[in-house]
């Protein structure tokens, strides 16, 4: 289900609880709310739809990667960015690096260590703000 855009920023700003398997309908409505806002938008958190969730989800190009409990465990190369965000007005500036290592469970709840690097880091660690309640 397409659920409204969160802009409440006391909910936003506020950290994410860890997900569980009893959430498959919250990693559902993201890839449906995440579809519906594909022109404007590359990633998304739960909380962004209403759900104070450790899930997000990221759109590789030819898919979307879900990412449950993500934690960033690795990161380097420091750079400056402007990012803007659909819960919030704006373009804001942030510092991101250009690789990251992540761990996370997939849909299944299986666990994964990964490196990611570029533009695909730089959404990860925007999304992964939002579950810390960092509001950019």
């Amino acid at each position: 289900m397409v659920r409204p855009i969160m802009k409440d920023i006391l909910f936003l700003g506020q950290k994410s609880e860890e997900a569980t398997e009893k959430d498959r309908q919250v990693i559902a409505d993201l890839r449906d709310t995440l579809a519906a806002h594909r022109e404007a938008c590359v990633g998304m958190a739960a909380n962004m739809i209403g759900s104070k969730k450790r899930i997000i989800i990221v759109s590789l190009g030819f898919a979307d990667l879900v990412m449950i409990n993500p934690v960033i465990i690795q990161k380097s190369q420091p750079y400056e960015a402007e990012e803007s965000c659909l819960s919030l007005t704006g373009v804001r500036k942030t510092t991101r690096f250009g690789k990251i290592k992540v761990r996370y469970q997939d849909e299944s709840f299986q666990k994964h260590t990964q490196a990611y690097e570029g533009y695909i880091a730089q959404i990860i660690q925007h999304e992964c703000d939002h579950l810390e309640g960092i509001v950019i």
